[in-house]
C-alpha cells in the first residue's frame, strides 16, 4: 500500500513549519460524538472513538480532541523507512512547532497484530501540567504514530476513554485473539511448572524479591507456594501462609461484606447513602442526593482520586474524618459519565456497611467487626487482618522498592500506615491460602467449599454487573473488574501499594488464581501473570514473556533517566532557603530537617530524604526519594513574602505555606 503523503523524516521536518495547529478552526467546530463510534484511521485501521470527543481528519492524521478542548490524541498513518523517521514525520504533520526534549525510547512487545512497537516519552515542566508521549507501531508497510498531548487533569478524568482508544486500535483486517468456546486445559504438573517458571523469570526481570502463588481448579487447590524470599538478606521463602499487604484487593472483600447486608435486606444496592449515615455528604447537594450504596464502589460518580489528602495528611485522620473529607470533594465529571477511581469513596462504603451492621460502634471498629463476622470467619480466613502490628508478626513478607539508583531495597514501611484511615479501600493483609478460600466462594457463586451458602447468588453477582467502562472489553462493577476482551470472562481485582496483588477467576471454567508480590514494580508481574494464565489454560499466543521483559526494562530505564536529572542530596542552596515547616489545611504539616548535608521532609507517618531537580520552566522541585514513598514532587515558590511548596495530583493543586 502506498500513501500519497509517504515522507522521509527530513522532508517532513522541512515542510512541516507551515502546518496548522492541532485543530484548525473548522475542525474545532466539528460537533462532539454523541456516543462511542466505531471509526478508522486514514489507512483503515479500526478503533472506537469515545463519546463526547471531537474527531477530525487532516491528511494522514486522525485527531481526537478531549471534551474539555486543548488535549489531543493523534493517529497518523505514515510510510517511512523506520520508526524514528515515522515519528519525526508524525510530529511534522501534526504539530511541527513542538519542541519538548525526548526523555527516553522504549521498545514494546508485538501485540494485536502490531510489530516494531516503540514508546517515546518527553520531558515537560511542572507548570505545563501536561503529559506528552508517542507510540510508533507498524502493520505491513504502514507505520501508525500515536501522539498524546494532554493535560494531566484531562488524562485522569478520561483514562478509561483513552484506554478504549488504545485498546481498540487494531490493524486493518486484524481480529483479536479469542478464547470463546474453548475449554480450559487441566492445570497438571507440567502446566503448573510452566506458570512457576514464568513467575521466576518475571521476578528476575523486575527484581522483586518474593512472590506467593495459589491456583484452584474444579473446586480444589492445585498449587499453593512461593518463590524468592520474604525479605532481602533473609533466607525465608514465602509460602501459602505468608502474609502480604493486599492493598486495593481489600475492595472486593469490602463489597462482599456489603452484599451480605443486601442479602439480609439491611440495605439495598440502591439505598440512598444519606439515609444510612446521618450527615453524609459529597461535594455538592445534587450528587449527595443521587448517590446510592453502589455508587460508592462503582468508580462512576465523577469523584476524583484525591489521594494526597490521606497519603500526606493521615496522621490524625479517623474513619469519621474520611467520611467528612468527602464533603470537601467535588465531582470532576458528570454523574455516571466515566470511570474515575476513588479510594475515599470506597472507604466510606465500608464504614457505612459497618455502621449498618453495628450502629452503636465507632465507624472504624464497626467496619472491622463486620468484616470479621461476615467475611473472614465464614470463609475461614484466619490469617487476614487490618491490624498492621499483628500482620507483621510470624510469617509475613516485607515490602521492597528500588532506590533512586535502581537498587532493590527494603521500602519505608511506615509510608503504608497512611492507608489505615481508608482501610476498607486498601488496608488488608492476607495470604494466598486465605484468598483462595475467597476465590473458591466466588467460583461457587456464594456457596462455600463445605456446601454451606454464605449469601445468595443474586447478591454476589450484582457486584460484577458493569457500572463503568474501563477499557475495550473491560468493565468495573462494585469492587470488581470483568474482562471479556479475550472472549471468555475473567473477573479480577488488583492491589498496589509497594506490595502488589491480584485475585482472578474464570467463572465459565472453574479456574482461579491469587498472586502476591512483595515489591515494586510488582504491578508489571501481576498483569503479565493474568495473561500467562490465559496462555496456559487456552494455548494462547505467547505474549506474556515479551510483555514482562519489555516493561521491566523500560521501568528501570526510566528510573535511570530520572536519576540523571536528580541532584542527590538536594542542592544545598535550595535546602538552605527553605522554611522550617510548611502547612496546608488538607495535607497537614511538613517538617524540614537538614543534617549531615542531607535534606529530609517529615510527613505524618514517615520521613524521606529529598532530591532536587531544575525544571525546563526555570522552577526547582524537591522530590521524595525514600523507597516506597511514592515519589512526591514539591515545586518551590513564593507568595509575597511567604515561601511555598506546591504539590499536585492530576486534578488538584495544594500550596503549602512556610511557617
Amino acid at each position: 500500500m502506498t500513501l500519497p503523503w509517504a515522507v522521509a523524516a527530513d522532508a517532513a521536518n522541512a515542510a512541516g513549519s507551515a502546518a496548522p495547529a492541532p485543530l484548525a478552526a473548522a475542525e474545532a467546530a466539528v460537533p462532539a460524538l454523541a456516543k462511542d463510534t466505531p471509526s478508522t484511521t486514514v489507512a483503515g485501521h479500526t478503533f472506537m472513538a469515545p463519546a463526547g470527543w471531537r474527531l477530525a481528519v487532516r491528511g494522514p492524521t486522525t485527531i481526537l480532541e478531549a471534551p474539555e478542548g486543548g488535549s489531543w490524541l493523534a493517529l497518523i498513518d505514515i510510510e517511512a523507512p523506520d520508526a524514528a523517521a515515522a515519528l519525526a514525520a508524525g510530529w511534522a504533520v501534526f504539530q511541527p512547532g513542538a519542541n519538548w526534549p525526548q526523555k527516553m525510547v522504549t521498545p514494546l512487545a508485538p501485540k494485536n497484530g502490531w510489530t516494531d512497537r516503540q514508546a517515546f516519552s518527553y520531558q515537560t515542566s511542572p507548570s505545563e501540567k501536561r503529559e506528552v508521549s508517542a507510540q510508533v507501531r507498524r502493520a505491513g508497510t504502514i507505520w501508525t504514530v500515536v501522539i498524546r498531548d494532554m493535560a494531566d487533569d484531562v488524562t485522569e478524568r478520561h483514562t478509561s476513554q483513552i484506554n478504549q482508544i488504545f485498546g481498540s486500535l487494531l490493524p486493518k483486517g486484524h481480529r483479536r485473539e479469542s478464547f470463546a468456546g474453548k475449554s480450559a486445559n487441566k492445570l497438571d504438573a507440567a502446566r503448573i511448572a510452566e506458570l512457576g517458571g514464568f513467575v521466576e523469570r518475571a521476578m528476575a526481570a523486575t527484581g522483586v524479591p518474593g512472590v506467593a502463588l495459589g491456583l484452584v481448579q474444579d473446586g480444589r487447590v492445585v498449587y499453593s507456594g512461593g518463590f524468592g524470599v520474604k525479605a532481602l538478606g533473609q533466607p525465608g521463602r514465602p509460602d501459602g501462609d505468608t502474609r502480604f499487604m493486599i492493598a486495593s484487593d481489600t475492595k472486593p472483600l469490602t463489597t462482599l461484606m456489603l452484599a451480605t447486608l443486601v442479602d439480609q435486606h439491611k440495605i439495598a444496592w440502591d439505598s440512598p447513602v444519606a439515609s444510612l449515615l446521618p450527615g453524609f455528604e459529597l461535594g455538592n447537594a445534587e450528587t449527595t442526593r443521587q448517590v446510592q450504596v453502589r455508587h460508592l464502589v462503582c468508580a462512576c460518580t465523577g469523584m476524583p482520586r484525591q489521594d494526597l489528602e490521606w497519603v500526606l495528611g493521615s496522621k490524625h485522620l479517623t474513619a469519621a474524618g474520611v467520611v467528612k473529607m468527602l464533603g470537601t470533594m467535588q465531582p470532576t465529571t458528570g454523574f455516571g459519565e466515566v470511570f474515575q477511581y476513588s479510594n475515599p469513596m470506597a472507604a466510606a462504603a465500608g464504614y457505612i456497611g459497618g455502621h449498618v451492621a453495628y450502629p452503636e460502634m465507632e465507624l472504624g471498629a464497626a467496619y472491622d467487626q463486620a468484616m470479621q463476622d461476615r467475611v473472614f470467619d465464614p470463609l475461614k480466613m484466619t490469617s487476614t487482618t487490618h491490624d498492621f502490628a499483628h500482620a507483621r508478626q510470624g510469617n509475613f513478607a516485607a515490602a521492597h522498592s528500588p532506590d533512586a539508583n535502581g537498587r532493590m531495597t527494603l521500602a519505608e514501611e511506615r509510608a503504608a500506615l497512611a492507608v489505615i484511615p481508608i482501610r476498607p479501600a486498601g488496608g488488608l493483609w492476607s495470604t494466598v491460602n486465605d484468598l483462595l478460600h475467597y476465590v473458591q466462594m466466588e467460583l461457587g457463586e456464594g456457596q462455600l467449599p463445605d456446601g454451606k451458602r454464605l449469601l445468595s447468588r443474586e447478591a454476589l453477582l450484582a457486584r460484577r454487573v458493569p457500572q463503568a467502562n474501563v477499557s475495550t472489553g473491560i468493565t468495573y462493577g462494585m469492587g470488581l473488574l470483568v474482562d471479556t476482551s479475550t472472549g471468555t470472562p475473567l473477573v479480577h481485582h488488583g492491589g498496589d501499594l509497594t506490595f502488589h496483588s491480584d485475585m482472578m477467576w474464570l467463572p465459565g471454567h472453574q479456574v482461579g488464581a491469587v498472586i502476591l508480590v512483595n515489591g515494586d514494580p510488582g504491578w508489571l508481574l501481576t498483569a503479565a501473570f493474568r495473561r500467562k494464565l490465559l496462555e496456559v489454560l487456552f494455548d494462547g499466543n505467547s505474549e506474556a514473556e515479551a510483555q514482562i521483559t519489555a516493561q521491566a526494562k523500560a521501568y528501570y530505564e526510566e528510573l535511570a533517566a530520572d536519576r540523571k536529572q536528580l541532584t542527590l542530596p538536594a542542592d544545598a542552596g535550595l535546602a538552605a532557603g527553605l522554611a522550617g515547616r510548611y502547612h496546608h489545611p488538607a495535607l497537614g504539616e511538613i517538617l524540614v530537617e537538614r543534617k549531615d548535608g542531607r535534606l529530609r521532609f517529615v510527613f505524618g507517618e514517615y520521613a524521606s530524604d529529598m532530591g532536587s531537580r531544575h525544571n525546563l520552566d526555570g522552577t526547582d522541585s524537591l522530590l521524595t526519594v525514600v523507597p516506597g514513598g511514592d515519589g512526591v514532587e514539591f515545586v518551590l515558590g513564593r507568595q509575597g513574602d511567604q515561601r511555598t511548596l506546591t504539590v499536585r495530583d492530576a486534578q488538584h493543586e495544594y500550596v503549602l505555606v512556610g511557617l
